[in-house]
């Protein structure tokens, strides 16, 4: 059975509705032979990485940037996991209040360097979710967790 992985870091009612949406997706009915794992960006290990076999990705972007805690989550996986994970699908969602750029340039960074290969469209959000942004990151761990089915 394959694993998804879904590191989040979820302070907000936007980024939750965001989660859920995604972990929905994720789960459907339609989806098979694939066991979705939720952690919080803060508690998600290298252990938990190289046990998945893709990745969706959540963070507010706070001051220009992704939040401390994915930052963090970043830091402590890069090196354990750099040379086994490369290759592997992933993708990402991003609320901001105004602005993603900076978020958004750094998880591309990062999973750029990890050699992680992006399977899905980013959704990015700067208001409060509506229908289509919810629809959107339903979509995309669908998508993820489809693509990791036998």
């Amino acid at each position: 059975m394959a694993t998804l992985l879904i590191v989040h870091h979820t302070p907000s009612p936007n980024c939750q509705a965001m989660l859920e949406a995604v972990v929905s997706g994720a789960t459907a009915p339609e989806i098979e032979n694939v066991q979705v794992v939720r952690r919080a960006a803060l508690a998600a290990t290298a252990s938990d990485v190289l046990a998945a076999d893709g990745y969706v990705l959540g963070t507010p972007a706070n001051l220009g940037y992704m939040s401390g805690a994915l930052k963090h989550f970043f830091d402590q996986v890069y090196y354990p996991c750099l040379d086994e994970t490369r290759g592997r699908p992933f993708g990402y969602y991003v609320h901001g209040g105004s602005d993603v750029t900076g978020a958004v340039r750094g998880i591309e960074s990062i999973t750029t360097g990890l050699g992680w290969r992006r399977a899905a469209d980013a959704v990015t959000v700067t208001a409060e979710p509506g229908k289509s942004d919810t629809e959107a990151c339903w979509e995309l761990g669908a998508t993820l967790a489809a693509g990791l089915m036998d």
